[in-house]
């Protein structure tokens, strides 16, 4: 809870800052300074979760709306995070997006909120509002580059698409609401089959079509690539990664602990979602010649492998989450943050770098292996992972083998930037050169990328 209100007054101090400066560089320190701090913040709430190494009762708040246990305070810690590391690696590119740089920082203290919420909220109003906090910012953020009209064309699409969504969201908790007279989700656990009406089952279905809008899941994904392309690229990381990681945790928390014992009645619809996002997601990407929207279609695909943990009906289930998470966003980041120095965002325009700058080109390498799934690199834990909660429910073995066939394809499409780099002529420039301190911190980001890979307990504290 401390959290909450601490990443709530730090995105109004921003604000203020905004007013109170216009010098960039003293934005940025103090963005940095502050989220470093709420960092610490979360890191205190997590030893408030067990004393001498044993778990305490969760602490729920606002008549049990919020409900942090273990979990939720470790998620929100490896989040905050992720977004410590994204603000250290692309605060110089966020500068140069426009001249409300505060703004942009407090926009993305507010996504933290949201993200706050989904992962202890006990109540359906505060799912509502967690997703609508994560929403609302990303609409301006994407429509924030005032001299690029893809920019705002992007957030007006985003917005109008994220408006309809919200009322199918808003249509599936009135339904359940209607049929169990709470919004309450720990009650919706002691739902069975024999008490079961249409309102329920209606509702969960729309909410899955809502929840499905906000990972970018197949059918529900036609809004992604045109987004993520016209937004900024420093925030397309963000949009791509931290908040995507928000979302499914807020879509975990309620199929997972809630809806678990109705699975009999969403799981077959759940597992086609899932196929269709691998399949497009992937498929797409192949054909793709911006790496920046190629990386946009992955996203898709990545988000179908991790809805494989929702159908894990075990302690992987949320350990696999936590993983493909944390993983799949430091991977993406750094992915990022070499590629906004690029001066062409094209396959082409990587041929040669490995020559001009091995150090960076190694660096490329290992986050493209890491979303690949290649061993040794926190892409394959969190993809084993997921699997491997599937495969011990033992009902969608062709589910898992589709996916191991979709990883493979992924392969042909992250292979082609390692291959320009290494085995085509060309002379690959930056827009902005890559100095020093942005190797170091390139080569922090690489290293937890492999320390995932090898160490996953260390990330599994909770």
């Amino acid at each position: 809870m401390t959290a909450i209100i601490a990443a709530a007054i730090i995105g109004v101090l921003l604000m203020f800052v905004g007013i109170g400066t216009k010098n960039k560089s003293t934005m940025v320190t103090v963005s940095l300074v502050l989220v470093l701090a709420l960092f610490g913040i979360t890191i205190w709430e997590v030893t408030q979760t067990a004393h001498n190494g044993i778990a305490l009762p969760p602490r729920l708040y606002f008549n049990d709306m919020l409900r942090f246990d273990g979990f939720a305070v470790w998620f929100n810690l490896l989040m905050t995070g992720c977004t410590l590391l994204y603000m250290l690696l692309l605060n110089k590119e966020i500068k140069k997006v426009g001249v409300h740089v505060a703004e942009y920082f407090a926009l993305i203290s507010f996504i933290l909120v949201g993200i706050y919420l989904l992962s202890s909220y006990n109540n359906m109003l505060m799912l509502f509002l967690g997703i609508e906090i994560i929403s609302i910012p990303q609409y301006i953020l994407a429509g924030s580059d005032k001299r690029n009209l893809k920019s705002s064309e992007a957030s007006l699409k985003y917005f109008i698409m994220g408006a309809f969504t919200t009322g199918i969201l808003l249509m599936g908790i009135t339904l359940i609401y209607g049929a169990t007279g709470t919004f309450n989700i720990s009650e919706y656990a002691h739902l069975g089959s024999s008490d079961l009406n249409p309102m329920v089952v209606s509702g969960i279905i729309l909410i899955m079509v809502a929840l499905g809008f906000k990972v970018s899941a197949a059918p529900m994904h036609m809004w992604t690539a045109d987004v993520y392309d016209g937004a900024p690229t420093p925030f397309t990381a963000y949009m791509m990664t931290v908040v995507k990681a928000g979302a499914f945790i807020g879509f975990i928390r309620l199929f997972q602990s809630s809806f678990g014992q109705l699975s009999e009645h969403w799981a077959l619809l759940l597992a086609i979602i899932t196929a269709a996002t691998l399949f497009v997601g992937n498929i797409t990407a192949v054909f793709q010649q911006s790496v920046k929207r190629m990386l946009a279609y992955s996203s898709i695909a990545q988000a179908g492998f991790m809805l494989f943990a929702i159908q894990s009906f075990s302690a992987i289930a949320w350990q696999s989450i936590a993983i493909y998470a944390i993983a799949y966003s430091v991977a993406t980041i750094g992915m990022f943050a070499v590629l906004v120095k690029m001066k062409d965002y094209t396959f082409d325009g990587f041929n040669g770098l490995a020559k001009k700058d091995p150090v960076t080109a190694f660096f490329t390498t290992v986050f493209l292996l890491s979303l690949t799934g290649i061993p040794l690199t926190g892409g394959f834990m969190a993809k084993y992972m997921v699997l491997m909660g599937v495969i011990k429910e033992g009902n969608l073995m062709w589910l898992v083998i589709f996916g191991l066939l979709m990883a493979a394809v992924s392969a042909y499409y992250y292979f082609r930037v390692i291959i320009a780099m290494y085995f085509k002529e060309g002379n690959a420039e930056y827009t902005t050169e890559i100095n020093t301190t942005d190797k170091v911190l390139l080569g922090i980001t690489c290293g937890l990328v492999i320390l995932i890979g090898i160490a996953p307990g260390l990330f599994l504290h909770f």
